[in-house]
């Protein structure tokens, strides 16, 4: 696959800092570049919808792959990019006389970048319904953490560190 074919218009990047930041970015010549080549071309790639929020110590992301088989799913991670790819085809019989054809065929993908904060070595995937659900813990080094405060008398306190909402 060409590396251009691997740049998304609007990429999301998944970050933990003090908070899970999903950013999203759109070029708009890009994607016009990215819509005319699709126009000219017969091998078309096309992006797969997502919905990503964090639950407690997990982030999910929800990925629509309606009629795929998950034999041609394939799911990889690369540093800080995880890229999901899928093929969905229409089988046609000999003689069949085909009226309406809307669905889209062919590839899919879509990438996320993972900030340092998320776990990329445990990463779970399930494949329910036509959705494939992404599960990305939280490295533990990310989470709130309590830290211990010497006061000068020489008690000891705890301070809870404030957790975050997303």
């Amino acid at each position: 696959m060409q590396a251009r074919d691997l740049e998304v218009a609007d990429r999301q990047v998944l970050a933990v800092s003090e908070r899970i930041i999903m950013l999203m970015r759109f070029e708009p010549f890009r994607e016009l570049d990215r819509m005319a080549e699709e126009m000219l071309s017969e091998r078309r790639v096309r992006q797969i919808p997502v919905d990503a929020y964090r639950r407690g110590n997990e982030f999910k992301a929800h990925l629509d792959l309606p009629g795929v088989d998950p034999r041609f799913i394939e799911l990889t991670v690369e540093k800080d990019l995880l890229t999901v790819k899928a093929t969905r085809a229409w089988v046609r019989a000999e003689g069949d006389q085909v009226q309406i054809a809307e669905r889209a065929q062919g590839e899919f993908s879509r990438q996320l970048f993972l900030g340092e904060g998320l776990d990329r070595d445990h990463i779970t995937a399930g494949f329910e319904n036509g959705v494939l659900t992404l599960t990305i813990p939280v490295a533990e080094e990310a989470k709130p953490r309590k830290v211990e405060i010497t006061h000068a008398g020489g008690v000891v306190e705890a301070v809870t560190a404030p957790s975050v909402d997303v």
